[in-house]
Order: C-alpha cells, then structure tokens, then sequence
C-alpha cells in the first residue's frame, strides 16, 4: 500500500467520522468519494469498506456513551441498571425492521441504487423534508425530551423510519432523526437514541459485508480497513460532541440546506458526466 493509498484511505475515514451522525448520509458521501478518488481495490471490497468502518463511528458512541450503555457498572444502582436494560430492549427493537427488510435486499440494494443520481435525488427530498419539519416545531415544544422516556411502541416506528435509510443518500442518522421528531422526540432525544440504534445496525451490516465477502482479505485489506476504522472513530468523537453542542442552541435547518446544496452539486456534475 503506497502514500496515495493511504491518503486516500484516510480521507475515506475523515468523511465517514464526519458524516456518519450527522444527517446528511455518510454512506452516500462514500460512494460520492470514490466517484472522485478510486481505492486501487476491486469493487466487492470497497462495499466492504464503506461499511466496515462504520465500526470506527460505532467506536466513538460506544466510548461516549460508556456508562449510559453499559448495564453492568458498579456504579449504578439496581434502579439505574435496569433502566439501561430497558433501553437496550428498545434498542433491539427498533432494530427489527431494518434487518428484516435490509438482509434479504442488500444485494438489490449495493447493485441498483448505489448510484449518483439516487443519491443526489434522496439528499435533495430529505433536505427539503428537514426544512419543512423545523418550520413546522419552530417555537413547539417535544412531548419527549429524553431517551428514557422513549416507550417501546416510538422505538418501534423509530426503527420503522430507519428502513428508509436503505437506500442510499437517504441517511440512517437523518431518517431516525426525522422519524423521532414527528413521533413527538426532542432533537436531543432523537440524535441520542439515533446514535444508539446505530450500533446493532451498523454492526451487523458490517458482518454481513465480511461474511459475504468471505473474510479473504489480503493483508493490505485488512491494513485499509483498521485505518479506516481509525480515522473514522477519532473524527467521529469530535463530531459527535459537536453535533449536540450544537443542537441545544441550533436546529437541524442548515443540514437541510446543505443537503440541498450538495443534491444539485451531485446531480449536476454526474449529469454532466453521463
């Protein structure tokens, strides 16, 4: 693996770390990356990639988030660690509708809708949706204001809302977020408990990707992967601090627009291309 290579590797990482919890679709931008800049790899492993260190991300919220997840601190009360028992509870069911709709159409999915136009369209109709919505709560107050009292029927169609996710562009944090909202979450609670549902999800995609693939990574495959895990884990604990810093005084308006922004950017350069 040269010194392209890596850089490449590495920008790979930053602008999964950077993009994963924000709403504006970290796997689409991935794909919109490699249009741009070509791993030196076949295209069976870079659908391996693009998934995989999603694991990084994965890595940042776990850190994060340590004591709220982990049920078995010393420094719980048994009150406090069958709550978080119960979150996890919500967190496999909101699970649910993902995996049964994304395992048996991923191969459909990765073959027919990773492609510019598709995302280029879904970053364009979720940012005028995030838009819309913001005008909509703009001086409303949330029923729910905190992942506790998410019961498990809202993390139910939470995970309905992450369906939309599958297809690419759309976004896994952006489609909970909005799915949450509308079902009565604060933006606070929504972004949290979309950063929760990510694990289960993101996890198990990336095994399914390594199954499929058949774990016959050559040593500088697995060399890409643990860089791109990396970088993607160190950026993503900057971004996610930021992002709800940031939504305690802001709302998620200037995500729509720059998802707009970047949809005709898309559109249009590829279009030009074609």
């Amino acid at each position: 693996m040269n010194i392209a290579e890596i850089l490449k590797v590495i920008l790979f990482g930053i602008v999964e770390g950077y993009t994963e919890w924000l709403p504006i679709s970290s796997t689409g931008h991935l794909i919109l990356v490699e249009n741009l800049i070509h791993l030196n790899q076949p295209e069976e492993f870079f659908n391996v990639f693009k998934v995989v260190i999603q694991l990084g991300a994965i890595l940042a919220i776990v850190v994060l988030y340590w004591h709220k997840l982990w049920p078995f601190s010393p420094k719980k009360t048994r009150a406090q660690r069958e709550d978080t028992l119960v979150l996890w509870a919500k967190i496999v069911i909101a699970s649910i509708p993902a995996a049964v709709i994304g395992i048996p159409f991923d191969d459909i999915i990765d073959s027919h809708l990773s492609t510019p136009v598709v995302i280029g369209i879904t970053l364009l109709v979720y940012g005028v949706i995030f838009i819309v919505l913001e005008k909509h709560y703009r001086g409303k107050s949330f029923a729910i204001n905190r992942t506790s009292e998410i019961d498990l029927r809202t993390a139910f169609l939470i995970g309905c809302f992450q369906c939309l996710s599958l297809i690419p562009g759309t976004s896994r944090s952006g489609a909970t977020i909005l799915g949450a909202m509308l079902l009565g979450c604060s933006r606070g609670a929504s972004a949290e408990f979309s950063f929760f549902l990510g694990i289960p999800a993101m996890a198990g995609a990336s095994l399914i990707k390594m199954i499929k693939f058949g774990f016959g990574f050559t040593g500088a495959q697995i060399l890409i992967l643990l860089l791109g895990m990396l970088i993607s884990f160190i950026v993503a604990i900057y971004t996610v601090r930021y992002l709800m810093g940031y939504i305690r005084k802001h709302d998620f308006t200037v995500f729509g627009y720059y998802r707009i922004v970047l949809g005709i950017i898309v559109l249009i350069y590829f279009g030009l291309l074609a």
